[in-house]
């Protein structure tokens, strides 16, 4: 672990405290039965405003070797990424005219979720995955992949092998690397001369609006605005020519970057911009209600649980997600509240939540255990977790969605 006194991507030494959750442990840590008696490693996990860029940050850095080579994440155990992955897979071959001649390379593939879309298209792919057990799953399923972190080195040795990309793919990524500078220069690199960088983040508009504090752990050191992007990009040679806000994971950004000059930038680049001004996404007063928002919502749920509790009601969690490692451990929820957590990745399952050590379930133990309310911890999935738990809901199984407003949905 280090700590960080200058902003990650300008340099600025003007950070500002936006939210502090106290220390937290690793959210993707899962521990074995052996590990629950064993110290379990906790961090700071403090959030500030970089006055010279527009930056949201954490201010400490967990060694990427500790945090990715090993992963618990595999992005084809939900039906809503597969759907999404599909769209934008086909959609890139479309606006793009990809063909048996281009290349789509995509920095942090998973286990191919996207990649195999863009191959049923005919597309040459080529995946990078510091996750050796995720970048294995991937190579079994047909999907070029080397397991690096991706940076210069690596696209320059790319390049020397004679690729370029006419698409690179980097979704729920940005957020991760602490180098992001050395990522976009190697994006810079790598691309053709009219290759796009296509980039998907959570926007810190909506992680502030609707008081995401989950979204924030150690594995995502930053959260960005379209104006702290604009900067990055500029700084390393590419412009940002599109942008859209999308829903996934509770409100994101999709930016579109070509190399500067190459493309002209479509109306919406300017005029997201210039909301962002308008709101004031640089001064430390939009901030400044944050931290107070959060820790009334977190006695809002606490009450609510402590009531149900209360009133003899036996309570179960879905999603043993790294959102849900930070909602519980600031909201102090464990093992007196929760008799366990269900997830339909197999991966998981057998295992412990890091901090909490509630037991991983599959989600089947919901109808055979029958608990009265289910916190739902993966809340950005909501509606497709909600509809494969149509006959547990159907026999009277509510769930709580702890976001924005905790409530109960029966």
């Amino acid at each position: 672990m280090s700590a960080v006194e200058s902003c990650s991507a300008c340099g600025s030494s003007s950070l500002a405290l936006v939210l502090a959750l106290g220390e937290t442990p690793l959210a993707n840590r899962l521990l074995t039965a052996a590990q629950l008696t064993e110290p379990e490693p906790r961090f700071p996990l403090d959030v500030v405003l970089c006055s010279g860029c527009s930056l949201v940050q954490i201010t400490e850095r967990v060694s990427p070797e500790l945090l990715f080579r090993e992963y618990a994440y595999f992005s084809s155990f939900s039906d809503t990424m597969q759907k999404h992955a599909a769209a934008l897979a086909e959609r890139l071959v479309s606006e793009r005219r990809l063909g048996r001649d281009s290349l789509v390379i995509e920095i942090a593939s998973n286990d191919g979720y996207l990649l195999t879309h863009v191959q049923k298209a005919g597309v040459p792919v080529f995946g990078v995955e510091p996750a050796r057990n995720i970048a294995k799953v991937a190579q079994e399923r047909g999907v070029p992949t080397v397991s690096e972190f991706f940076g210069q080195t690596l696209a320059e040795r790319l390049v020397a092998q004679g690729r370029r990309a006419d698409v690179i793919v980097a979704n729920n990524v940005m957020a991760h690397v602490p180098d992001i500078n050395g990522v976009v220069a190697g994006v810079r690199a790598l691309l053709a001369a009219r290759g796009v960088f296509v980039m998907e983040t959570p926007y810190v508009k909506d992680l502030v609006d609707s008081l995401e504090l989950d979204t924030i752990y150690h594995e995502h050191l930053f959260y960005y605005s379209l104006t702290s992007l604009d900067a990055l990009m500029r700084g390393n040679g590419l412009a940002i020519i599109d942008v859209e806000r999308i829903s996934i994971h509770g409100g994101s950004l999709r930016v579109t970057a070509a190399i500067a000059g190459a493309e002209p930038p479509r109306p919406a680049v300017a005029e997201l911009l210039e909301a962002e001004r308008r709101w004031g996404v640089g001064s430390a007063a939009y901030y400044d209600g944050f931290a107070g928002r959060v820790r009334a919502w977190r006695e809002r749920l606490r009450a609510l649980l402590a009531g149900l509790k209360a009133q003899g009601r036996r309570l179960a969690a879905y999603g043993a997600s790294a959102k849900g490692t930070t909602l519980l451990a600031y909201a102090g929820i464990g093992r007196e509240t929760l008799d366990f957590v269900v997830d339909r990745s197999t991966y998981k399952q057998g295992r412990f939540t890091p901090g909490s050590h509630l037991p991983i379930e599959p989600p089947s133990r919901l109808l055979e255990a029958r608990p009265d309310d289910v916190l739902l911890l993966s809340w950005n999935f909501a509606d497709e977790i909600l509809e494969q738990q149509a006959e547990f809901r159907r026999t009277g199984g509510r769930f709580i969605i702890p976001i924005p407003e905790p409530r109960v949905v029966s």
